[in-house]
């Protein structure tokens, strides 16, 4: 193992310079691929409009790959047929351009719709099965507040502990009793 190990050390030092300079790096491979891409047959790219969701995935590969071969070259080389092809399957509705089926649109909003209902029905039974307001919400218990307020001089400079400020702490709306008595 050592020896192995050794001998790739000097493995630079043992080429020659003139062999160092024209061969790539140490570990990298220089290497060219030239193929003539032939013309794809008519009938393989016969109604690919149509067959092009069928077609297996490899299958779509390797047209793809074989169309892209040819365009590396001359496009004036490229028959009619290749190029209608390249640019369907570039730039066709398939995959993420798929026009939506019909009728998405309405079953989207039915069941928008549905969850609206839905919602709106939790809504109210929950404020059916709800019980009434809290007892601090009365405006005798609020009025009891404020005057507690007052005498314990609670928030002496904006609230109601300000013997100049007349502010009312009361939030609840008037009973419908004393509503009728004023009118």
């Amino acid at each position: 193992m050592f020896r192995s190990t050794a001998l790739l050390r000097q493995l630079p030092t043992r080429l020659s310079p003139r062999l160092l300079q024209s061969s790539p790096a140490v570990g990298q491979v220089n290497v060219q691929q030239s193929r003539k891409a032939h013309a794809i047959s008519n009938p393989t790219l016969a109604n690919i409009e149509k067959r092009w969701e069928g077609m297996p995935p490899q299958e779509q590969a390797d047209l793809w790959m074989a169309l892209r071969d040819r365009m590396k070259e001359d496009w004036t080389a490229l028959t009619v047929q290749e190029k209608k092809a390249a640019y369907w399957i570039a730039f066709g509705p398939h995959g993420p351009r798929a026009l939506p089926p019909p009728g998405e649109n309405w079953t989207i909003f039915m069941y928008t719709m549905a969850a609206v209902g839905v919602s709106g029905v939790l809504f109210g039974l929950i404020k059916w099965n709800s019980r009434g307001p809290p007892r601090t919400m009365t405006k005798e218990y609020q009025e009891a507040t404020n005057e507690y307020m007052k005498e314990n001089r609670i928030e002496p400079i904006t609230g109601p502990g300000d013997p100049a400020n007349q502010v009312s702490m009361v939030q609840s709306a008037p009973d419908k009793a004393d509503q009728a008595g004023k009118n």
